[in-house]
């Protein structure tokens, strides 16, 4: 009786374990992976990007954080302590997880904004766009157009005319302001800001003062120029002027020639023709 009573408790304890060790390899399963570097290899803690973050923004303690990475694959340029990109501005857009290297920030005198993206040599001219010149909103910061100027008529010139003044230049911003008209009314107005050189900042402000200009988007990969002979008014349409054929009078078969000379007189008696000749 006592053996009988040993075997069940025997085999009770042991079902009793082999459940503990199966919810517990299961419950260790469920649980996610814990990223861990491999055995051997060396980690430093680099500042990357704690969210995507835009051009022109001003890094905060919330935008920045601190990650471990390989020591074998530290991109150039990287900082280590939050402190030397904290008040630096982006000279570049980044995503999130992203190494805030040395080559996407601006220096802390620089500040934030706008003006810290302009290169060397560079200007940054907004000119006033409707949809139509915007390329109906597709124009965004990043993108690449060609400006065609359009000249009306004046004293100096009979004709309008198109010519494609800049290419391949590079939109900085684009974005709505509030102006008013002669009237006093606030208007809801289109701004975009192009990246260009002090000779092609001359042209276009001269093309969007003197006429109407318009944006063209192109490829980004596109960075090739091309040659063009422009338009002009009178060259768009040509045309030929063309007399029109005169219809051939339907006379009927003409009467043969006398083979001398004399006089011929052609009679009719309904369908029936004679020709007499004297």
């Amino acid at each position: 009786m006592r053996r009988k009573r040993r075997k069940w408790l025997a085999l009770v304890l042991a079902l009793a374990s082999g459940g503990a060790a199966g919810y517990l390899a299961l419950n260790q399963m469920q649980q996610p992976l814990a990223a861990r570097p491999a055995a051997g290899v060396s980690m430093v803690r680099v500042v990357v990007a704690a969210r995507d973050l835009q051009v022109g923004s001003v890094l905060a303690s919330g935008d920045v954080k601190l990650v471990d990475w390989p020591t074998s694959a530290l991109p150039p340029g990287y900082a280590s302590d939050p402190q030397s990109v904290l008040g630096r501005g982006l000279i570049t857009a980044v995503s999130a997880n992203e190494p805030l290297l040395a080559a996407k920030l601006a220096s802390k005198e620089a500040g934030g904004g706008l003006s810290i993206t302009i290169p060397e040599g560079m200007r940054a001219v907004s000119v006033k766009v409707d949809e139509v010149v915007g390329v109906a909103g597709f124009v965004l910061p990043g993108t690449r157009v060609d400006v065609l100027a359009t000249l009306t008529p004046n004293s100096g010139r009979e004709e309008a005319a198109t010519r494609v003044i800049l290419q391949n230049v590079t939109t900085l911003a684009a974005g709505q302001t509030i102006q008013r008209d002669a009237e006093g009314t606030p208007q809801t107005v289109t701004v975009i800001t192009l990246l260009v050189d002090p000779e092609q900042a001359e042209k276009l402000t001269l093309a969007a003062t003197e006429g109407r200009i318009q944006l063209a988007l192109r490829n980004t990969l596109d960075m090739g120029q091309i040659d063009t002979k422009g338009a002009d008014a009178g060259n768009l349409v040509q045309s030929t002027a063309v007399a029109p054929a005169r219809p051939a009078a339907n006379r009927g078969p003409r009467a043969p020639r006398p083979a001398g000379g004399g006089t011929s007189v052609i009679t009719y008696n309904g369908a029936e023709r004679t020709v007499t000749t004297f």
